[in-house]
């Protein structure tokens, strides 16, 4: 039996065959493929936040990338390049928690990471190029920059990278204060890349993007984690 992987989704227009511009749950492709190639079961959370029940159903989560999240989440005000959708502010945090509660398996991509953090207690810079003085996070739209990251030894992120240390990025904001998480990852301008808490089963948040490259070291953590609860 594969453990089932909720995994958070955006709502947006999208056009298809006839269609255009209709509202619709969406993820990339990327995300379910690398869940189901790394042996679990897939399914999609678009933004609902009238209760987490549905987490009693659930084997583990995935939080995936997307806008910016509410600063109001972490205590400032949204300052002029931040741009939030609320509806998955709403629906994710309380499921994000709830995750927490339950010792449910978690892996954090991207504004995942960022929403982990704000539910740890932390905080983020809003606009990396206003305090790092480069835009090397974000190079172009639709772009990833490649990185090398350097892993603290020991920890969950260095033994499932291994000796393959890049990564892929795409994001303007970061982290500033990881609260109760553990920063195990850095970039090479010291910039935040993964954070953990090792006081639980798997809370794993990256910064990267390894869901376009499928990358089984991660999400094959996350499953085998989550098998442990079947």
């Amino acid at each position: 039996m594969r453990p089932i992987i909720g995994m958070t989704t955006y709502v947006m227009p999208a056009s298809w065959g006839v269609w255009r511009d209709l509202p619709t749950t969406l993820i990339p492709y990327d995300y379910t493929a690398a869940v189901t190639e790394a042996g679990g079961r897939v399914v999609l959370l678009p933004p609902d936040d009238l209760d987490t029940d549905v987490l009693r159903m659930l084997d583990g989560l995935v939080v995936s990338g997307g806008p910016d999240i509410g600063p109001e989440l972490y205590g400032a005000e949204p300052g002029p390049h931040t741009v939030t959708h609320p509806d998955r502010d709403a629906a994710e945090m309380p499921l994000l928690r709830a995750a927490l509660d339950r010792d449910l398996p978690v892996l954090g991509v991207c504004r995942g990471m960022q929403l982990l953090v704000a539910a740890s207690g932390g905080t983020l810079h809003q606009h990396l190029p206003d305090v790092l003085g480069h835009e090397r996070h974000r190079v172009a739209p639709g772009v990833y920059s490649d990185h090398d990251a350097v892993f603290t030894p020991g920890s969950r992120i260095a033994g499932l990278m291994g000796a393959d240390v890049t990564i892929n990025c795409f994001h303007h904001q970061g982290v500033s204060d990881p609260g109760t998480l553990t920063v195990t990852g850095r970039a090479e301008d010291g910039l935040p890349e993964a954070v953990e808490d090792p006081e639980r089963r798997f809370v794993l948040g990256v910064q990267w993007h390894p869901e376009v490259r499928r990358d089984r070291r991660l999400f094959g953590a996350l499953v085998g984690a989550a098998a442990e609860r079947i």
